[in-house]
This record gives C-alpha cells, sequence and structure tokens, in this order.
C-alpha cells in the first residue's frame, strides 16, 4: 500500500510540477478561444486639419456560431431571422441553392445516387473516404434539375442569403449578417427577439465616409468588406500578421499603403468553452480606433486644381476637331525642398456605359500610374547632362541649324528655324526650346562633333550615359513616393542613330507627371533629388470632436540624392529656365509675363501617334518663387492636338499651369490673413461641423 501511494504522489508530482504548464496550455489551446472584434479605422486628414475620411457608425445585426453549431441549427435561425430582416439575395448562387435543396429533401437527395454507384466508387481502393463522399455529393448535385430548384421558394432564397453570411469565417468570431440599409424597424424587432435567435445579436458597425465625394478618390484607395474580407492574394501575408479571413483591410493605394496604421487595436475576448459551448467571456484586452493619418494634401488646393483641369478640358473637347484625341490632363504640385505633395489631380472625360453619357472621372493616379514622350521639358536636364560629363561649358555658343545625319537623312530642325542658321548659348536654347542645341549635345555624348551629312555610328554608352544621368533627376526611375503601383516609364530601343537626338529632347523615353515634378523640385532646390511622400503625419486617435491627437510621427524630409553638378552649373540652367518665364522668347512668356509672383520653369511638346495618326503630347513644369521656390509643379496633357488641326499650339497645358499656380499664391494670401497657424502641432479639426453633417447625410442614406 505504502508503495502504491508512492507511487500515485509520484505520478502527481510529475503531472502537476514537471509537465503542468504544459498540460495548462493544452488546455487553453483547446478550450479557451480568442476573439478579436474589428474596430473602426483610422480617420485621414489634410495638411490644414480637414476630414477626408471618415468613419460612419451603422446599426448591424451579426451571427455568431459555436464550435458544435449544425448546418440545420444554422438554418432554422436563419429562416426564423428572414422574418424579420429583409436581406439582399444577388450573391446566392446556383451552388448555393442546390446545397440548400439537398438539406431540406434529404430523402430526394439521397436517391438520386443508388447504392450500385456508391458500392462502386468504394470499391475503388485508390478512394479514400471523404473522396468518396465527395464524389457522391457531387454526383447529388449534378442531378439536381432545373424543374426542383425552381421549387425554392423567394423566402428560401432569403434564408440562403442569410446562410452564406452565418458561414463566412471561423466558429466564436461574429459575422456580419447585415450592416448597410438597417432599417429602426429591423433593428428593434430583432433586439426584442434575440432569446428565440440563438447567436444573433444587434450592435454597432462602421462604414468609410469621403466627405469629399470623389475628390482625391483613387488616390485615398478602398476598404473590403466584411464578406469580401482579406485580398486573395495577399491573404497569407495578411495571416501572418494575425488578422481573421473575414478583416476589412486597404485594397488600394493610401489605405492599402498605410493599412497597419489605420487598422487599430481589435477588441480581444476569451471564450471559455466546452463541448463547444461558450462558459464566460473575459475581456483581455480593449479595443481602439485606428490611427488617424494626416496627408501632405492640401484639400482646398487639390479641389481647385480638379475644378480647373476640368474647366480647361472641357474648353478643348467641344471642339473635337483640333483635339480629337484629348480625354485626360495631369497636375501635380510638390514643395521642392521637403517633397510634400500639395496635389495631384487628374481628370479624363470618358464614356459611362451604363447611362451612354461623357463625364468627367477622377484620374489622380495617372500622376504617377502613366506615362508620356514629355517632350522638350527635359531640355534643363540635357544640358546638365552636358555639363556634368564635360561635352559643353556653360555659355558656350553653338549654332542651331538642321541636322542631317547620312547623305539621304531627313533634316531634323527647331520648330523656329527650318532652314537658317542661329548662333545660340545654352541659356537662349533653353529660353526658345532649341531641338538644334540639344542635338548637338547628344552628338557629342555619342563620340563626336556634328558635320552635316556625315553619318553617325550608334554608342551604346551614349544612351545608358544619358539615363544614367537623367535619373539623378527622377527622369526614368522610381520616384519612392509612398503609394503602390508606381510606373517607371518605358525605355525606347535605341535602332538608329537619330533616336539617340529623340532621346535628348524628350521625344523617346516616357515619363510620369510625378517624375516632372521631382525633376523640376531638383532643379530648383540647387540639385537634391528628395522623395515625393503623401504622408505627413501619423496621430493618436481622440474622441473631441474639433481637435487631432498628439502627433506620434513625423515624415521627415528624405534626400534621395544630389545631381553631380556644381552650384554654378545649377543656378545657369536656372537662368535658363527664368528667360523661358520672363523673357519675349520663352515659350511660356505669354502666359506668365503679367503673374505676380516670379516663376520659372520649361514648356514641352511631344510628337507621339494614336491609332497611326500624328498627335502631340504637351507638358509644362515649372517652380516658384524663383529666389527662394515653395512650390513646383508639372502639367501632362496627353494628345493635347493633332497637326492636322492647324493649331501649333493650344497652351492648354500652360493655361492649366498659370490657372493652378495664380490658385496657389491666391490661397496662400488668403489663408495669411486669417487668423491662427495652419501649421501648428495642436491643429484642430477644421470641417467638423461639415464632417459631422456628412455622416448624418449618409446615415440616412444607409438607413
Amino acid at each position: 500500500m505504502f508503495l502504491l501511494f508512492s507511487l500515485l504522489v509520484l505520478r502527481l508530482g510529475l503531472v502537476q510540477i514537471v509537465n503542468g504548464e504544459s498540460y495548462k496550455k493544452e488546455v487553453e489551446r483547446t478550450e479557451d478561444v480568442v476573439v478579436k472584434t474589428s474596430v473602426p479605422r483610422g480617420k485621414i486628414f489634410d495638411r490644414y486639419g480637414n476630414v477626408i475620411v471618415d468613419n460612419i457608425p451603422l446599426n448591424a445585426i451579426t451571427y455568431t456560431r459555436t464550435n458544435n453549431t449544425s448546418i440545420e441549427e444554422m438554418f432554422d435561425v436563419a429562416s426564423k431571422l428572414s422574418d424579420y430582416i429583409e436581406k439582399d439575395t444577388k450573391q446566392v448562387t446556383e451552388r448555393d441553392k442546390k446545397d440548400y435543396w439537398i438539406i431540406k429533401n434529404k430523402e430526394k437527395a439521397e436517391a438520386k445516387v443508388s447504392e450500385e454507384e456508391i458500392k462502386k466508387l468504394q470499391s475503388n481502393e485508390e478512394l479514400s473516404e471523404d473522396e468518396v463522399n465527395a464524389k457522391v455529393y457531387k454526383m447529388r448535385l449534378d442531378r439536381i434539375t432545373e424543374k426542383e430548384l425552381s421549387s425554392l421558394t423567394e423566402k428560401d432564397i432569403e434564408v440562403i442569403a442569410i446562410y452564406r453570411e452565418f458561414t463566412t469565417g471561423y466558429a466564436l468570431n461574429p459575422q456580419i449578417v447585415k450592416n448597410e440599409d438597417v432599417t429602426p424597424e429591423e433593428f428593434a424587432v430583432v433586439s426584442e427577439h434575440l432569446s428565440e435567435l440563438p447567436g444573433v445579436n444587434t450592435t454597432t458597425d462602421w462604414k468609410r465616409s469621403y466627405v469629399f465625394d470623389d475628390t482625391l478618390r483613387t488616390i485615398l484607395g478602398n476598404v473590403s468588406s466584411a464578406r469580401e474580407g482579406l485580398p486573395k492574394d495577399l491573404v497569407d501575408t495578411y495571416l501572418a500578421r494575425d488578422y481573421n479571413r473575414n478583416d476589412r483591410v486597404g485594397k488600394s493605394y493610401v489605405e492599402l499603403e498605410y493599412e497597419e496604421v489605420l487598422q487599430g487595436q481589435k477588441e480581444q475576448i476569451k471564450n471559455v468553452t466546452k463541448g463547444g459551448s461558450v462558459l464566460e467571456s473575459l475581456l483581455i484586452q480593449e479595443g481602439q480606433r485606428g490611427k488617424d493619418v494626416v496627408l501632405t494634401i492640401d484639400m482646398e488646393l487639390q479641389r481647385e486644381v480638379e475644378k480647373i483641369i476640368e474647366e480647361e478640358l472641357m474648353k478643348q473637347v467641344v471642339n473635337r476637331s483640333e483635339s480629337p484625341d484629348l480625354d485626360r490632363a495631369y497636375v501635380v504640385m510638390i514643395d521642392p525642398n521637403t517633397g510634400e505633395i500639395l496635389a495631384m489631380a487628374g481628370k479624363q472625360y470618358v464614356k459611362n456605359p451604363e447611362t451612354g453619357k461623357y463625364e468627367m472621372r477622377d484620374a489622380a493616379l495617372g500622376t504617377f500610374t502613366s506615362t508620356y514622350e514629355v517632350g522638350s521639358v527635359v531640355k534643363g536636364a540635357t544640358v546638365l547632362t552636358g555639363y556634368m560629363t564635360g561635352k559643353l561649358t556653360p555659355g558656350e555658343v553653338m549654332v542651331d541649324e538642321p541636322i542631317i545625319i547620312g547623305r539621304e537623312g531627313t533634316p531634323k530642325t527647331s520648330w523656329f528655324n527650318r532652314y537658317g542658321s542661329i548662333p545660340m548659348t545654352d541659356l537662349f536654347a533653353l529660353e526658345k526650346s532649341s531641338n538644334s542645341y540639344m542635338f548637338k549635345i547628344a552628338m557629342r555624348i555619342n563620340g563626336r562633333e556634328y558635320v552635316p551629312r556625315a553619318s553617325m555610328p550608334i554608342n551604346p554608352d551614349a544612351i545608358k550615359t544619358f539615363r544614367n544621368h537623367f535619373s539623378q533627376f527622377g527622369l526614368g526611375v522610381s520616384t519612392g513616393i509612398d503609394l503602390p503601383g508606381e510606373a517607371t516609364g518605358i525605355e525606347g530601343n535605341l535602332s538608329t542613330p537619330g533616336l539617340l537626338l529623340d532621346f535628348a529632347i524628350g521625344q523617346f523615353d516616357t515619363y510620369s507627371t510625378m517624375q516632372l515634378a521631382q525633376y523640376v523640385s531638383t532643379i530648383a532646390n540647387d540639385g537634391y533629388r528628395v522623395q515625393p511622400h503623401i504622408m505627413k503625419e501619423i496621430r493618436e486617435p481622440t474622441n473631441e470632436k474639433d481637435r487631432l491627437g498628439p502627433v506620434l510621427f513625423e515624415k521627415e524630409t528624405n534626400v534621395l540624392n544630389r545631381i553631380e553638378a556644381t552650384q554654378s552649373q545649377i543656378e545657369h540652367v536656372q537662368k535658363g529656365f527664368y528667360r523661358v518665364y520672363h523673357y519675349p522668347e520663352g515659350t511660356a512668356y505669354a502666359q506668365f509675363k503679367d503673374a505676380k509672383y516670379n516663376a520659372a520653369g520649361k514648356s514641352g511638346t511631344a510628337e507621339t501617334y494614336i491609332d497611326g495618326k500624328l498627335s502631340y503630347n504637351t507638358t509644362l513644369i515649372g517652380y516658384a518663387p524663383f529666389d527662394q521656390p515653395e512650390v513646383a509643379y508639372a502639367t501632362m496633357v496627353p494628345a493635347s492636338h493633332v497637326q492636322a488641326s492647324g493649331v501649333a499650339d493650344p497652351y492648354v497645358n500652360k493655361y492649366i499651369s498659370k490657372r493652378v499656380m495664380d490658385k496657389y499664391f491666391e490661397l496662400k494670401k488668403k489663408r495669411a490673413e486669417e487668423v491662427g497657424d495652419p501649421t501648428s502641432v495642436d491643429k484642430k479639426i477644421e470641417n467638423a461641423d461639415e464632417a459631422e453633417k456628412r455622416q448624418e447625410e449618409d446615415r440616412k442614406e444607409n438607413n
């Protein structure tokens, strides 16, 4: 007896002391289930504290199933719930209907596969029991007739739609059955009958609200619905970061890029279960709304820029003979010293497939995802490349003349000089936008001076030299913008010598509007390529209606590189850009000569082909004030006109550019006269009342 009790005590000691912790963890693993409940996402503000993206509270009906809840029990609850709510049935598939029919007609379903057929499958040793059952079930599904399916009533279909929501996600995790268009009557009647609807609950959910409607809409991105859950291509990534499959997450652009910031801290509840039933629920972590993101965008300026683009586009679209392919335009405005994007706007005139009518749509994504031949705006980079490679001296005089390569070559000329010879400096070449001057720089980089009608072999290193130097400005490479999906452009295939000359005037490789903005910023700020960014700050969420929370993180200026030119060389090109805007021969003089601010920049026109027809892309880049730049911009208007129209230059790019720059300085003056400091760290929410009003309107619309 003594020995037996000794062994028992020893065994208990091993269980409790030696292995106690591991057994305890095993019990917790199998009987304690932690449920994480979604919380509202963080808000998004503009640089001045205006709410851009908010959350609307919604009445919601949810369902939570236990580990041992049967299919029949779920269908029973779904049937009862269908008496109290209306559920959209558009998502119900034919497979859903067949599954439901089998459950409701067990005997008929079993009779669709004979015993002989089942035995034949079972006799196949290569098939496991599960594989046999799966094949039998599929045979039953395939043999359900259209007539049998048509016997399902509208109520049956609604029950199926509700059941679909019940089965989403994991056991013990609340699934949203309905959170939009829940009427007060539905919410009240379901609340009254919760005792007869096991697993069903009424609660509050949320939905994203975009205060400024379509303004910047494509850039802000989208959030998945509870039904969508995690995007298929990112499921594994999110699951590894402890997300649930039915979590709502950012699917694109700002919402995706700053998902971890905006997501928030979920509420965690531990459900103590036994036999599949919940014995007790314990709160182990309180939920907290996601952190707020403050963008660099000036929303008032953004809206004005979009309005200007629309107005100027519409002036051209009404006369399709001159601009048959013109349907879009882009503008990027940026702080050249910090890389903060003040506005990134794009508009496209497209036909609505549903209404058949043409309308303006937001196309801001095109500012960094679409690339085009940009024309003479790159000539500043060409001149600086000449300096940096030692092939050109600041102030050097060369003759603008028709360039003919080979005896049978077609003359390549400047737009203003088809036949003559005009000596000019590099500054006048920039002012007047000489092609010939740039061609001669390209020839020197290729290894020889220009000799009329002489052949010019292709030096593969010449295009590499050009592209390497252009990349220092951000042309042809990633700008580093903090948004996914940036396009770096298309590099042309250098098959003939003339194409190298085309590269020097921006008619070979393609670039985006964002790349042009980074390029002109690099020239404006004395040679520093600064990374553009749209996120300015991350702030702690707060419950105060009219004030932002404290700053948690502030984006610092990131200088990617400095170009290999000297300060005097950069200043020389700056003078050339100044002449473009201020000298009578300058290609942007007519638009900017009377501007109340001191601006500089470069215009461009590039030949392109659309469906075999010659067309022209027009561009304009610039910055102001000239001495202390605080804003830089790039304007891109693809296919702005055709040669057959007889219009040398419709100036759409210049009209847009002048108006957006005027608006920038107009808003600056207005804000300087207002009381308060808009750059204060202790920011006030400027449109709190408007955002609340919009919330209420959206809530009424949803209800």
